[in-house]
C-alpha cells in the first residue's frame, strides 16, 4: 500500500466532514490547500439527474469564463483560402487542410481546440475516430464548426471550455487556477454551472441539478451549497 505523504494527510483532515459549504467557503479551503510544485487547476464536477444513454438527455454546450482559464490554448483550423488567412490572423497556431489530416493520421496532435469551416467537414470527417474519443472532433453545437473561424478562435483563446456529460450523469471542467483570486474563481464557477443549467435538455426529469463538487489538481474535493453557486436556480 502506497505510503501517504504528510501534504495530503494534512489536506484530507481539513476538508474531513465539511459538505455542502458555501461556494466562497469551498473555494477557500480548495485554495488553501493547494500546495503541489505547480500552480494547479481548480476542478469542478457537477452531477445531473440525466441518463445520457437517451439522445434527449444528453447535455454538452461551452461557456466562456469571465476571468478565463489560465492555460494556454492551442487552437488548430480546418480552413482554406481567405477563412484561413482570418483563422491566422485571429491568433490560430495551426491552419491547414489535407496536410492538416495528414499530421493528424500520423499521430501529431499539437492542439487542444480543433474548429473547421462547414466545407471542410467532408475532409475532417476522416478523422472522427482519432478526434472523436479525444473530444476534439468540431462540432456545430459548441461553435467549432462555423464560418466565423476567426471568431471561435478568439473564443477559444479567450476562455471558452466546452462541456459534454459522460456516462454516469457528471459534467467535469476546469474552472481556473489555484493561483486565482478566490472572487475570481467563484464568478468563473458560476458561470460554469449557469451556462450547465441552460443547457438542460428537453427529456430531463425531475431534478436537473443534484450536485456541485470542486477540488484542485491534487487535493480532495468538497461539495458546494447548490444555492450558493447557481444564485437558487436549481
Amino acid at each position: 500500500m502506497a505510503k501517504v505523504g504528510k501534504r495530503i494527510r494534512a489536506a484530507r483532515a481539513a476538508f474531513a466532514n465539511k459538505a455542502n459549504l458555501p461556494l466562497e467557503e469551498a473555494v477557500a479551503l480548495v485554495k488553501e490547500h493547494a500546495s503541489a510544485k505547480f500552480d494547479e487547476t481548480v476542478e469542478i464536477a457537477v452531477n445531473l439527474g440525466v441518463d445520457p444513454r437517451h439522445a434527449d438527455q444528453m447535455v454538452r454546450g461551452t461557456v466562456l469564463l469571465p476571468n478565463g482559464t489560465g492555460k494556454t490554448v492551442r487552437v488548430a483550423v480546418f480552413a482554406r483560402g481567405d477563412k484561413a488567412d482570418q483563422a491566422r490572423e485571429a491568433g490560430a497556431d495551426i491552419v491547414g487542410a489535407e496536410d492538416l489530416v495528414q499530421e493528424i493520421q500520423n499521430g501529431r496532435i499539437d492542439f487542444d481546440r480543433c474548429i473547421a469551416t462547414p466545407d471542410m467537414m467532408p475532409l475532417v470527417g476522416r478523422l472522427g475516430k482519432i478526434l472523436g474519443p479525444r473530444n476534439l472532433m468540431p462540432n456545430p453545437k459548441v461553435g467549432t464548426v462555423t464560418p466565423d473561424v476567426a471568431e471561435a478562435v478568439r473564443a477559444a483563446k479567450g476562455g471558452q471550455v466546452q462541456f459534454k456529460v459522460e456516462k454516469a450523469g457528471i459534467v467535469h471542467g476546469g474552472v481556473g487556477k489555484t493561483s486565482f483570486e478566490a472572487d475570481k474563481l467563484a464568478q468563473n464557477i458560476r458561470a460554469f454551472v449557469d451556462a450547465v443549467s441552460r443547457a438542460k435538455p428537453a427529456g430531463a426529469k425531475g431534478t436537473y441539478l443534484k450536485k456541485v463538487s470542486i477540488a484542485s489538481t491534487m487535493g480532495p474535493g468538497v461539495s458546494v451549497d447548490l444555492s450558493t453557486a447557481t444564485g437558487g436556480a436549481a
